[in-house]
């Protein structure tokens, strides 16, 4: 009887799990059979909270940390489940934000479930977290990482993300170089802002030596997001910004390849 009761326990909390601080994940949105932000088709888990507030950033509910919806690392592991014959052997989950490591405890036992049913991860993120638990979760448990540079120089780096120490973001790359793992760099172009040539030549410059960069994509400007800013009372920045014309993004995308394996143009 004692061990009937134990099963039927064991059932219910598969059924309900309990949620704790370390088994909860703060989510903005989800997006299934996502193709732009890995490779092959993902599942896309945008968590809530992120420490920068990028001008272009087209997602600015998702800046707040109190935002969002709990859910718990079960839920997401089950969603991540029942899509992965369609992940193939390329596919998986890529967690984007806001900024991930912000919640990169949680997420350490969440990479660990999806290792152990077999799906890749990788994580988006702008670099701006390194502590003990971002440490291991980049060590241990992520197959990839997307960093995203926001600018060469600290006063554009400022200009952009309303954050001072655009370093903190190339220590990250230095550590995950140092694992061996693997890694790609995104780049937002906006006309006139992170298109110069000397910006792009000095970029390339500082990450030649990597061995763990697979690519770079470029990311085209866009103001998919002002209807966001605007629905939040908040004012866009980047209005009078233009999106880029084909020959810029191809003139960006030809110096860039003086230094990158692949460069892409997403």
């Amino acid at each position: 009887m004692k061990k009937q009761k134990h099963s039927l326990f064991r059932c219910l909390i598969k059924l309900k799990p309990i949620k704790t601080a370390e088994n909860i994940l703060r989510v903005h949105s989800i997006e299934s059979f996502g193709t732009q932000d890995g490779p092959g088709i993902r599942l896309i888990v945008f968590l809530q909270g992120c420490k920068l507030k990028c001008l272009y950033c087209h997602n600015p509910d998702s800046i707040e940390t109190s935002g969002g919806k709990e859910y718990h690392i079960e839920e997401l592991v089950q969603m991540a489940f029942k899509m992965k014959s369609y992940f193939g052997k390329k596919g998986g989950v890529t967690v984007s934000g806001g900024e991930p490591l912000l919640q990169s405890k949680a997420l350490i036992f969440f990479f660990k479930r999806l290792k152990e049913e077999g799906i890749h991860t990788n994580i988006d993120t702008n670099g701006r977290i390194l502590n003990h638990f971002s440490k291991e979760l980049l060590d241990d448990y992520a197959d990839l990482i997307m960093l995203d540079i926001k600018h060469m120089t600290e006063e554009g780096y400022v200009a952009l993300t309303g954050r001072h120490n655009k370093e903190i973001a190339f220590n990250l790359a230095k550590h995950r170089e140092a694992s061996g793992k693997k890694m790609w760099l995104r780049y937002v172009l906006i006309p006139e802002i992170t298109d110069d040539p000397e910006l792009l030549h000095a970029l390339g410059k500082h990450f030649k030596g990597y061995k763990t960069i697979e690519k770079i994509e470029i990311q085209p400007y866009h103001k998919l997001g002002i209807h966001k800013w605007e629905a939040l009372g908040w004012d866009y920045q980047l209005k009078g910004a233009r999106e880029n014309t084909e020959q810029e993004l191809q003139i960006a995308s030809n110096i860039l390849k003086n230094y990158f394996k692949e460069v892409k143009i997403n």
